[in-house]
Parts: structure tokens; C-alpha cells; sequence
């Protein structure tokens, strides 16, 4: 016999079971892939928006470059390089330009967010603390292409000449190890405030980018600081370009250190989000 209960019979008729349930593992995982490409989406729109962030990242670097290798002929090297002075500059005002891109677009912008709340409601949804860090920095890696694209093709019109693979596989590497930076960035996010995330950042930018060799051949410095510089993530990351302009691989201390680095920052940056417990 079967029971009623009002106009419902008492035969149950089974529900198949989604993949998709939020409750189960595989629909939390779904939910926080999609959380984390809204929010890749969202910062990429955010920062087209900001002309004066575009300009420093993007146009700024092609300047600086047209202006220190501007009047050099490709006929002169950098000493103890192999490279002329134009595809020396190169190189390292790309890895500046992604470097300006990722590094000081994102911790400025995560401290304000800390403070007006924002990240605190993106802990209330699905999306985890690994999640928001690698949308940081996959947005961040987005918008450092431009920066790398500008100073390449001003290298191009003074002169510089590669292979066709040179030019794909330097892009490639450039944009590759912005990565490590712009998951240093959500670090510094984490570490200052809205008021000292600026010069916090600002202190590593000119660090890095000075004893890391990317506005001066490291050669100029005193022995021992070269010693230290070969160990910063901003030297490695000028070698990767380096040496496929020399018509090479990338050598692997400068992929490992990169890669180490990269990990470093990732977890640092993830934790410090997990730990975070700033008030709007």
C-alpha cells in the first residue's frame, strides 16, 4: 500500500547525484575554478581602467630604453655579455616594464582592498586561499605582456635583429618569470598597509631592479655584490632573456632559482591571505 501525504505519495523516486553539487569535493572545486576565473576577469578589467597605471607599465619601460640604448649602434657590447648594448637594454627594460606591471600593481592595489574590505568578503565565498593568490597573479601576468610587447618592438626599430623563434621564446620567458613577481606582490599586499605598501614595494622594486642587473651590467659592481646579485630572482630572471638572445636555453640555476622563488612567494602570499584578519 502507499502512503499520501497531502497530494504527495510516499514512493520516492531517487535524484541522480550531480557532479556539480556544491557539496560534494569535485563541485567545490568547480565552484572555486569558476571563483577564481571571475576574479582573473574582474582585476584584468580593473587595471585597463587605470590610464596612468597603464602608462608606467607599459609605455614608461619602451621610453627608459629608446632613452639609455637610444643613441648606442648596435656595433658596441656590453663588456663580458656577448650582447650589444641595445639588446642588452632590451631585455632588461622588458623584464622592467613586467616587473613594474606585477609587482607594484599588485600590492598597492591589495592593501586598499584589505582595508575597504573587499578581500574579507572574498573570504565568505568558495574561492580558496591559493585561488585568489593565483588569480592575482594570473591577472597581473595579463596585463605585464603589453609592457614586454611595447619594449620588444622598440628593440626591433633600433635595430636589434633575432631568429623568429628568439623573439617568440624571449617573449615567452619574460612573461614566463613575471610570474614569480607578481606573487611577491600579493606577498607585500599582505605584509603593509594601504599607507606603507607603496614604499615597501617601491624599496623592493629599485632593490631588485638595481643589484639584480636590470638597469646596469652587474660587471659595474664591486665583487662581493655581484656575488649576492647572481642570487636574486631579478638576475635570473634577465639571464632567461639573455641567453636566448645569445642563441641558447636558458641556463637551469637561473629556471630553478626562478621557479624556488616563485613557490617562496606563492606560499607566503597564501598563508599570509589564510591569516589575515584586518577589519574594514
Amino acid at each position: 500500500m502507499t502512503t499520501k501525504t497531502g497530494t504527495t505519495t510516499g514512493t520516492t523516486t531517487a535524484r541522480p547525484t550531480s557532479t556539480r553539487n556544491p557539496g560534494t569535493a569535485t563541485g567545490r572545486r568547480a565552484a572555486a575554478g569558476l571563483s577564481s576565473l571571475a576574479l582573473v576577469k574582474l582585476e584584468i578589467r580593473r587595471t585597463l581602467r587605470n590610464r596612468k597605471f597603464l602608462f608606467f607599465s607599459v609605455l614608461f619601460p619602451a621610453l627608459l630604453f629608446l632613452i639609455t640604448a637610444g643613441g648606442e649602434s648596435n656595433d658596441v657590447t656590453v663588456p663580458d655579455s656577448g650582447l650589444s648594448v641595445p639588446a642588452f637594454m632590451m631585455v632588461s627594460m622588458a623584464s622592467f616594464g613586467a616587473l613594474t606591471a606585477v609587482l607594484m600593481g599588485n600590492s598597492e592595489r591589495i592593501a586598499k582592498e584589505r582595508e575597504s574590505g573587499w578581500v574579507r568578503q572574498l573570504r565568505l565565498t568558495s574561492l580558496p586561499g591559493r585561488g585568489y593568490v593565483l588569480a592575482k597573479t594570473a591577472s597581473a601576468a595579463v596585463i605585464s605582456l603589453p609592457s614586454i610587447l611595447v619594449v620588444l618592438a622598440a628593440g626591433g626599430l633600433k635595430g636589434v635583429r633575432l631568429d623568429a623563434w628568439q623573439w617568440l621564446a624571449l617573449t615567452g620567458a619574460i612573461w614566463a618569470g613575471s610570474l614569480c613577481f607578481a606573487a611577491l606582490g600579493v606577498a607585500v599586499g599582505y605584509l603593509a598597509n594601504g599607507d606603507t605598501a607603496r614604499p615597501l614595494a617601491m624599496i623592493l622594486y629599485f632593490t631588485l631592479s638595481v643589484l639584480g642587473g636590470l638597469w646596469m651590467p652587474a660587471t659595474t659592481f664591486p665583487h662581493w655584490l655581484q656575488t649576492l646579485g647572481e642570487w636574486l630572482p631579478t638576475h635570473a630572471y634577465a639571464g632567461l632573456g639573455r641567453a636566448i638572445e645569445l642563441g641558447g636555453a636558458p641556463h637551469t640555476k637561473d629556471v630553478v632559482l626562478l621557479v624556488a622563488y616563485f613557490a617562496l612567494f606563492t606560499a607566503g602570499a597564501a598563508w599570509l591571505y589564510r591569516k589575515d584578519t584586518l577589519k574594514a
